[in-house]
């Protein structure tokens, strides 16, 4: 086991004539003219027609390393920055219109298939598995199978007791350092674990009592992967 550091607008006049005021009458409309409201405009059938082709039509999408996309089409390669709505296709460059590349990117984000422009690619310490995380992020980090929530439950793989996580940290097991002065990674406890695996940070379930939180409790730090949740 291993320490750790402790104005609004006016309303238009009434166009409604009065009772007993004379007017001349308005025409009917045609029954056979559909409402104002199901006559879709161009621009209406052109922005649902540029989602199709942004849906159906083979693009690959490759985040870049200044938060913008590579989107390579059969028609060419273009560059695409979400943030700012820009593209260099003709389509936007000339008509300034949001194009079907922006909307793929967009899509393929929203998928998951690539990284918000406020994240980048990453991987997980303990399985190498790709991940996304905070752009300007340092450190190691973890995948969603592997990540642990402050508050959660987990079991130490050594001890077979407990623990209850407190906060996962960004610094490596080989450079995190305890109470004692030493470094997680040394403790021979932990030899078997990564040692450029983040620290997480947790206390045992056992000295939480009434009147005594997770707070006034003494916390540990561990190699990611000696904690497992319960039932791994």
């Amino acid at each position: 086991m291993t320490h750790t550091r402790n104005s609004p607008a006016s309303a238009p006049p009434d166009p409604t004539p009065s009772r007993g005021s004379s007017s001349t009458p308005q025409p009917t409309p045609s029954s056979e003219s559909p409402p104002p409201s199901m006559v879709s405009s161009g621009k209406d059938d052109e922005r649902d027609g540029r989602s199709a082709r942004a849906a159906a039509e083979e693009m690959t999408v490759r985040p870049l390393r200044d938060r913008r996309y590579v989107v390579e089409t059969d028609g060419g390669t273009y560059v695409v920055a979400l943030d700012a709505g820009t593209c260099t296709c003709p389509d936007h460059a000339i008509r300034g219109s949001r194009c079907k590349h922006l909307r793929r990117v967009a899509m393929e984000v929203t998928a998951g298939s690539v990284p918000a422009p406020d994240e980048r690619v990453g991987a997980c310490a303990v399985c190498g598995a790709e991940t996304f995380v905070p752009f300007d992020a340092g450190g190691p980090h973890l995948c969603d199978r592997h990540a642990f929530e402050p508050g959660a439950v987990v079991r130490d793989r050594e001890t077979g007791k407990r623990l209850v996580v407190v906060a996962v940290t960004t610094e490596r097991a080989d450079a995190y350092r305890t109470d004692e002065g030493r470094v997680v990674a040394e403790y021979p406890t932990n030899v078997d674990y990564g040692a450029h695996e983040p620290v997480v940070e947790a206390v045992y379930a056992e000295s939480i009592r009434p009147g005594r939180s997770v707070a006034d409790c003494a916390r540990y730090g561990f190699p990611a992967s000696r904690l497992s949740r319960r039932g791994d």
